[in-house]
């Protein structure tokens, strides 16, 4: 078979064409691949998205049999969906019967009616509450006659509506009572719409206004107070729901014809509008001012104490301290005003020195801070270094703060420990007197006594120790008296000092002869004290002092008469003497020789000695004895004192004694007895030339007169002083002594001469006092005060 080129062409041609419908057929299949691939992707997520979407479908066939997902079965309680509507109600799973008797009812008359369905079901043993709602399925979708339910998942919406249902009913509930509550409170209430217009008052505000009801209140709109600043209760109300805050205010207002004052507050309750309430705080504001009072009444009070007091409030601030506990602790106005802590003021009193010293000083000091959360009273004492002794009372108060009570005790423990000494010193003292004593009560019942007191009425120290009662007392004593019956006025002697309050005594004699005075005296405590005194030696002490006082009488009158005499006995004979001598010198007698004329002088130079000597015994014993006669007149101080120096011109000049008078002429006179004062001061001068006579190179004496004032009296001193030997103080005390009566009463032991107590004792005469100093190697001054004659 010849093959042409034109059957060729047409081969080729068809194969040509062959091939392109096999590329366009491949081309086809693989664009329906990937259309087939891509819907069976979308029905994937399709079915994925009924699966998880939050309601599930079922469709139900006029035959009553039933397609739905696996999830669906789990929502109704089944492990797998049945074929039938009636197999989703089993034994202990699925839905109850009459719930799928229910179901059953109404998809059979949405499949007869078309008519759509909406209920809730819950299958057995599950908490989840599901939504059914059924309507006819389109014919695409199921067979025709068929219904489709759709499920869900109801179960947190229901669980809201049922809390949303509880709400409701608690809050109208709650509503009903804080109506209530609202309408009976008896303070003022109201609330205000947006517009600060009275929507609602309650019947305290009806009647606080006195309205006829709340309707009037909110058709007139009549407030409860005033304008404040300017401000109307409205815009104040206002101004809180502007800000969203409250508005607390103290106003006054006028409530059934009184003047209140109330606690206004204004309360934004959002968009819904402001409610308000006022509170009657007059009788509060009343009690404040009551308070402020007391409390200003009490710290005045308080100031007035001598016990220190201080207040500390709940944050342990003091607060108050009175006028002592601020000077006890050294505290300052700036302490007081800046609220000084209770550990601060610790630590302040710790370094002035004001609390005891304690080895933890940071325990101690929260020990003491713990005071403030005590329930009792705490009660210290506090030493201190500087020997003060303080109590510390702390009271915790009800608001949480502490009251401090500072005590100084110092003096009060002095006071005590005096006490207990005195009482010590008093027994002491007591036991160791010679009297007898006792102290009664005034109901006559025996309350101290010594141990004398029982020894001398014979009585027992048990019968003492009961503390007897007088009557009883005087039984016992009764029977150690010589005469009983004058126990009853030992008794009235007890009485008249505890009752009576006056003194009386008596004397008793004892059956032992002993004797015994007593006498009873008040005490300032109302007290009576008796004491007894054992005067049987006394007794008879007194009669030997009797007889000797009778012989002393009469030997003063012996002395007296031989004073008197003495100037006769003993001048008489020595003026004879002299007389008789004098002549014998004028040569009466006869011429004499030498010898015999010096014989005569010496005599003479004797009898005058003697007669100096007579002299100054007589005025010494009429002075001792009081007797010593004075012929006062005035005299001129310096020229007295310059004619007795004159009167020892001679000796002075032999001596080589340098003699300084120092005075005026203005020195005064005195009133004295010229010849025994002059007596009195020669004695003074002859000592100091005695004194300073035959010292090497010449003695010095000095007079000095001068004038000064003692006891508001005018007093002429007189200075004697020289530079001799001087005196050691026995030597002084010797030379001052003079005459002494000897041991045996009669004796008169001689001394150093009879100058210088002689011339004491006619100074004291004269009413003036000698003084004399002196200093061995240094010499001697007598200083002489006498009286100065009164300026007319």
């Amino acid at each position: 078979m010849l093959v042409t080129p034109t059957i060729l062409v047409l081969l080729g041609l068809f194969l040509g064409a062959w091939t392109l419908a096999a590329a366009v057929t491949i081309a086809l299949s693989e664009a329906r691949r990937r259309e087939t691939k891509a819907a069976m992707a979308s029905n994937r997520r399709l079915t994925r998205l009924v699966d998880e979407s939050p309601a599930q479908m079922m469709l139900v066939h006029p035959d009553g049999q039933i397609r739905g997902p696996a999830r669906l079965a789990g929502w109704l309680g089944l492990e797998a969906m049945p074929a039938f509507l009636s197999q989703l109600s089993a034994p202990d799973r699925g839905l109850p019967p009459e719930q799928l008797n229910a179901l059953a009812e109404a998809v059979l008359q949405t499949q007869r009616s078309s008519r759509a369905f909406a209920m809730s079901i819950s299958a057995r043993g599950s908490r989840k509450s599901l939504a059914v709602r059924g309507n006819l399925a389109d014919p695409l979708v199921a067979p025709t006659g068929s219904a489709q339910l759709w499920f869900f998942d109801n179960t947190a919406t229901e669980l809201a509506v049922s809390r949303m249902r509880v709400e409701t009913a608690q809050a109208k509930g709650d509503f009903a009572a804080l109506s209530g509550l609202i309408e009976a409170a008896p303070m003022p209430m109201w609330f205000r719409g947006t517009d600060g217009a009275l929507r609602l008052v309650n019947s305290a505000y009806v009647r606080a206004v006195a309205a006829q009801n709340a309707q009037q209140v909110v058709a007139e709109g009549i407030e409860l107070v005033e304008r404040i600043e300017g401000l109307s209760p409205a815009e104040v109300a206002a101004q809180a729901s502007a800000q969203g805050l409250p508005i607390e205010r103290v106003v006054a207002s006028t409530i059934n014809g009184q003047r209140r004052t109330l606690r206004v507050s204004d309360l934004p309750l959002g968009e819904g509008g402001v409610a308000g309430y006022a509170v009657d705080i007059e009788d509060m504001e009343e009690l404040s001012r009551s308070l402020r009072a007391f409390r200003e009444a009490q710290r005045s009070l308080l100031d007035l104490l001598s016990s220190g007091v201080a207040q500390f409030d709940s944050v342990r601030q003091l607060v108050f301290a009175n006028q002592p506990f601020q000077r006890l602790f050294g505290l300052h106005s700036a302490d007081m005003q800046g609220g000084l802590g209770f550990e601060r003021w610790l630590d302040v009193a710790r370094d002035i020195g004001r609390v005891p010293e304690a080895r933890d000083y940071p325990a101690w000091r929260r020990d003491h801070v713990g005071w403030f959360a005590q329930n009792a009273a705490q009660d210290e004492a506090w030493p201190l270094s500087d020997g003060t002794h303080l109590r510390i009372a702390a009271q915790p108060m009800p608001d949480g703060g502490l009251l401090l009570i500072a005590e100084d005790r110092t003096e009060t423990l002095r006071i005590s420990a005096m006490r207990d000494t005195l009482l010590r010193t008093r027994t002491a003292t007591f036991d160791s007197l010679f009297e007898a004593v006792a102290v009664f009560a005034p109901d006559g019942r025996m309350q101290i006594w010594n141990r004398r007191f029982a020894a001398a009425w014979g009585l027992e120290g048990d019968f003492l120790d009961d503390h007897p009662h007088i009557s009883v007392l005087l039984d016992h004593v009764g029977a150690m008296l010589a005469q009983p019956g004058q126990a009853r006025a030992l008794g009235d002697c007890v009485r008249a000092a505890t009752l009576e309050r006056r003194e009386t005594g008596g004397r008793v004699s004892l059956l032992d002869g002993r004797t015994l005075e007593y006498a009873g005296m008040p005490l300032p405590d109302g007290n009576g004290l008796l004491i007894a005194l054992d005067i049987t030696d006394s007794q008879k002490a007194e009669d030997a002092l009797r007889e000797r006082n009778a012989a002393l009488i009469e030997a003063d009158h012996l002395k007296t008469r031989f004073l008197a005499n003495m100037s006769y006995e003993f001048r008489t004979p020595l003026t004879s003497i002299g007389g008789f001598a004098e002549m014998l010198q004028m040569g009466l007698g006869g011429d004499l020789s030498d010898s015999g004329r010096e014989y005569v002088e010496a005599i003479l130079t004797s009898v005058t000695r003697l007669s100096g000597q007579i002299e100054t015994v007589l005025d010494l014993s009429q002075s001792e004895a009081g007797m010593l006669p004075l012929a006062r007149e005035s005299v001129d101080i310096l020229p007295f004192l310059t004619a007795l120096v004159k009167e020892r011109e001679a000796r002075i000049e032999e001596g080589h004694i340098a003699l300084n008078l120092r005075g005026n002429s203005g020195a005064g006179r005195i009133p004295a007895d010229p010849r025994r004062l002059g007596r009195a001061l020669g004695h003074l001068v002859d000592n100091a030339i005695a004194a300073t006579h035959g010292k090497p190179g010449g003695g010095q004496i000095l007079i000095d007169l001068a004038h000064h004032r003692v006891s508001g009296h005018e007093v002429l001193r007189i200075a004697i002083s020289d530079d001799g030997a001087g005196m050691d103080a026995a030597s002084l005390a010797r030379a001052l002594g003079g005459l002494r009566i000897g041991p045996d009463g009669t004796a008169i032991e001689r001394r150093q001469g009879l100058g210088l107590p002689l011339a004491r004792q006619l100074i004291e005469a004269h009413g003036g006092t000698l003084e004399l100093t002196s200093q061995p190697g240094k010499g001697t001054t007598a200083l002489v005060d006498l009286p100065m004659e009164a300026q007319a």
